[in-house]
């Protein structure tokens, strides 16, 4: 699979400098980790699940959760892993008969809610296990973390799997709290550093954590309005997403609005990039659907430090990635800094002749904007999101 590999081979030439690359469940955890991008969640319970994951990849998704936890009720829970088997069922037989020929699946996971169901669904999934890229560990905690990933190891060794992934949610009130909140992330760094080979990714929950305090941002607030919760944020990506190669890739926080709803602000999506032909629709459709506020929250995902994001509808995935290639400049600056004979540091005029460019300072930067220039592109020079987020959308 590859990002933007749903739209024709000449679009992406039009577009793209250098096009997405090419991965599979089998590419290093590096790599998919970066790769995950707009990861949607589904409730388990769906009738039609194998279908949707097939539409939704054929719609650019290229990572998914089917999900056994909040999204449904207790009493669901049996009638939701029964579903999830028979449809696993249904994607392996179809891939085996050769039906969707050349169609790849997403990254799938299964959002479980305790380290039981882990082997137990392995079981009872038996062959088409091999669709599975992993699962997703809900309320994180040092001493609950170890228990799932115990259970991960330990069913992957016991039936000679292929590796496993987990993405455990960090979303618990003692991360929340002051004075409890230093001890929990440093537990949680000890619990996922003993398991490092196969924890993918770490993703942040910050519905619940808006729940602690009995909050809840509007359309027109990222999470980083809500001070709170932007504290959380930061101290995550402090222990836990170091450059030092003691990190993890760290995933933006969910965007829950999908529906126009009565505004308080003006809209944040400025209009001069959408002056072009045409597209001034796609602007006015933009905040209609209440997405100006996740395009803004999406680059100060970014900005501090975040890669990815989880979604709840289909209609965000394709901002989310247009947001996360890799513009001209930057790959442009990555390079420069990244050269060989830059290696002893100094600083130098960015070819765009607007910044400085640091080699030393700056190297983690584009060490990291090379790997996301990697998994989803860089865009033409005279390229931009319009342009990539409208040849999304067109599909």
């Amino acid at each position: 699979m590859r990002h933007f590999g749903h739209i024709s081979p000449s679009v992406r030439q039009d577009l793209f400098h250098q096009e997405p690359a090419e991965f599979t469940a089998a590419s290093p955890a590096r790599m998919l980790a970066a790769a995950l991008g707009a990861t949607l969640y589904s409730p388990a319970t769906r009738p039609a699940l194998a279908s949707d994951i097939r539409k939704q990849a054929r719609r650019g998704v290229v990572s998914m959760v089917l999900c056994l936890e909040d999204s449904i009720s207790d009493g669901d829970v049996a009638g939701a892993e029964e579903n999830l088997v028979r449809q696993f069922a249904e994607l392996d037989a179809d891939a085996a008969q050769g039906a969707g020929a050349g169609e790849e699946l997403p990254l799938l996971f299964v959002r479980v809610r305790t380290p039981e169901q882990i082997p137990d669904l392995v079981r009872r999934l038996g062959s088409s296990v091999r669709r599975l890229a992993g699962f997703v560990l809900p309320k994180f905690t040092e001493n609950r973390g170890a228990g799932f990933l115990d259970a991960l190891a330990e069913t992957e060794e016991r039936g000679g799997l292929p590796r496993l992934y987990a993405m455990p949610v960090l979303e618990t009130p003692d991360l929340l709290y002051l004075e409890t909140r230093a001890a929990s992330l440093a537990g949680i760094a000890r619990t996922v550093d003993r398991h490092r080979e196969r924890v993918l990714a770490l993703r942040l929950g910050v519905t619940d954590f808006c729940s602690v305090y009995g909050l809840r941002r509007t359309p027109d607030m990222t999470a980083y309005d809500i001070q709170i919760v932007a504290g959380v944020i930061a101290d995550v990506v402090n222990v836990l997403s170091r450059a030092d190669g003691t990190g993890f890739t760290v995933t933006g926080p969910v965007w829950e609005y999908f529906r126009h709803q009565q505004r308080l602000f003006k809209p944040q999506l400025r209009r001069s990039p959408f002056l072009q032909e045409g597209v001034e629709e796609l602007r006015t459709a933009l905040i209609e659907h209440d997405l100006d506020g996740l395009l803004r929250e999406i680059e100060l995902d970014r900005a501090n430090g975040l890669l990815g994001k989880t979604c709840i509808h289909p209609s965000h995935t394709t901002p989310v990635h247009a947001l996360s290639v890799v513009s001209h400049e930057e790959f442009s600056d990555a390079q420069d800094i990244l050269r060989p004979e830059r290696g002893g540091g100094g600083v130098m005029r960015s070819a765009y002749t607007n910044k400085m460019n640091e080699v030393k300072p700056h190297r983690a930067w584009a060490e990291r904007t090379m790997l996301r220039a990697e998994v989803f592109g860089v865009a033409k020079e005279e390229v931009g999101f319009v342009d990539l987020l409208t040849a999304g959308l067109q599909v």
